[in-house]
């Protein structure tokens, strides 16, 4: 495992929808990335804290919970602001102010072409 963490950026998904998570993860591994994942924003919070190694947050915007991922964003950024966010939606267009610092927003559904391309030019 400690080979991954410093061969591969690291990347935390972070969706409810077990399906789409599941489909996301492998995506991303297959482009080369090391991935972890979190069913929501809870789970993505103690990720982010134990894992020093996390390049690229993924979440999706609308997630059960006491949070939702603009609120997550906003915290990870304010917790550890080298961290790249991408917020995606289906249901929602979010404007530039929604996503914190140099973010980005993808709808879905997105491509695994858009979100390599993303987490890639983030990571340049």
């Amino acid at each position: 495992m400690a080979s991954s963490r410093t061969k591969h950026p690291v990347i935390l998904v972070v969706e409810d929808e077990g399906i789409v998570r599941l489909d996301t993860v492998d995506m991303l591994r297959r482009a080369g990335f090391a991935v972890i994942e979190a069913a929501n924003a809870d789970e993505a919070l103690t990720e982010v804290a134990r894992r020093p190694d996390i390049s690229v947050v993924f979440t999706d915007v609308h997630m059960p919970g006491r949070m939702d991922g603009v609120e997550l964003a906003r915290r990870v950024h304010r917790l550890r602001p080298a961290i790249h966010l991408i917020l995606t939606s289906g249901k929602a267009a979010l404007s530039k102010s929604d996503v914190p610092d140099d973010g980005a927003f993808i709808p879905k559904p997105y491509s695994c072409e858009t979100v390599t391309r993303t987490v890639n030019r983030m990571l340049a």
